[in-house]
């Protein structure tokens, strides 16, 4: 008989992964080349449990930001040509958790907002007090591609306030958690990459079989990608999941440039540390991989961006001023 499980996510995020054949796991594969015997030989392949010796640090630090679109502009040249922009902002944010004490705090949060063009001429441009940084951007700028042009600078902000965190309270034990893909965030030190959509199959079949088996506190042996964005990577299950075959899988990643055995206990740290953050669904739409502190980071963070309205009104007023 044919068994149908809820996925406990809210359906206005999308899905907590992209189903591919019957909605049994991510949709498309990697062309990545990926070695799946850093840890265990591939025929040994099978759930790992929390360690007894497993390290869980006294501080985590979680990092994440979020961005908003203000308003579409558009310039028109003094040669007759016409440029896309988007007004756009955004804002990074880290929580502390002492876990030894049991509290969590907002150790820094940052605001900053651009205007993304590829407009030769537009400068920084202002509504009221608030004032709009340019980035141009390269190529035609067309007007669908520039809300992907504020990814890097957002994390840019958040590298710089994971810095400033850790100088003002960091004992060199802690773990920073980075909500998503490390990407170009790798030279952070004791740092995890936390996914929680799957979209891609990286494993081959007779391994990725072994992700839906996860218990809850459960993860897969550490593998590796070989792309320019990969590194180390694993699996993991959080508790509260909905049953279903992928529910509650997140994927966790670290630095290439660490050895094999760093990976691993890093790997076991995740595993000793990341349940113990998972959300429920009663009180959180993407329920269990929307980590709690992140969660709170995330409302915390939207409320600091200002009323969109008001800055919309703001740079409708003060563009028209201009001209």
């Amino acid at each position: 008989m044919t068994r149908v499980f809820v996925d406990a996510w809210d359906p206005s995020y999308g899905a907590s992964f992209e189903g591919g054949d019957g909605g049994a796991g991510p949709g498309s594969s990697s062309s990545a080349q990926v070695d799946i015997e850093v840890e265990v030989p591939a025929a040994e392949w099978a759930p790992i449990g929390v360690s007894a010796g497993a390290r869980v640090p006294d501080v985590v630090f979680l990092v994440d930001g979020v961005r908003r679109n203000d308003a579409q502009v558009w310039t028109a040249e003094d040669d007759g040509t016409t440029y896309a922009g988007l007004a756009a902002s955004f804002a990074a944010g880290v929580v502390r958790c002492d876990l030894a004490r049991g509290a969590a705090e907002l150790a820094v949060a940052r605001v900053s907002r651009g205007l993304f063009t590829a407009s030769p001429s537009l400068g920084d441009v202002r509504a009221g007090t608030v004032r709009y940084e340019v980035h141009r951007v390269s190529g035609p700028g067309e007007a669908s591609k520039l809300p992907a042009a504020v990814q890097g600078p957002l994390t840019a902000l958040e590298i710089e306030i994971s810095s400033a965190a850790r100088d003002s309270g960091s004992d060199g034990t802690d773990l920073l958690i980075v909500d998503g893909p490390l990407r170009n965030r790798r030279q952070l030190p004791r740092t995890i990459g936390y996914v929680k959509t799957q979209q891609k199959h990286y494993l081959p079949a007779a391994q990725e079989a072994i992700v839906p088996r996860l218990r809850p506190g459960q993860r897969t042996p550490v593998f590796q990608i070989g792309t320019v964005w990969g590194g180390w990577s694993w699996y993991l299950r959080l508790p509260g999941s909905s049953g279903a075959p992928w529910s509650g899988i997140v994927r966790v990643e670290c630095s290439p440039e660490l050895s094999p055995e760093q990976a691993i206990e890093l790997a076991e740290v995740s595993l000793a540390t990341l349940p113990r953050f998972a959300s429920s669904a009663y009180k959180d739409p993407r329920a269990p991989q929307n980590l709690v502190p992140i969660a709170g980071l995330e409302r915390r963070l939207r409320g600091l961006l200002g009323d969109a309205r008001v800055l919309h009104r703001a740079l409708a007023r003060d563009s028209a001023r201009a001209f």
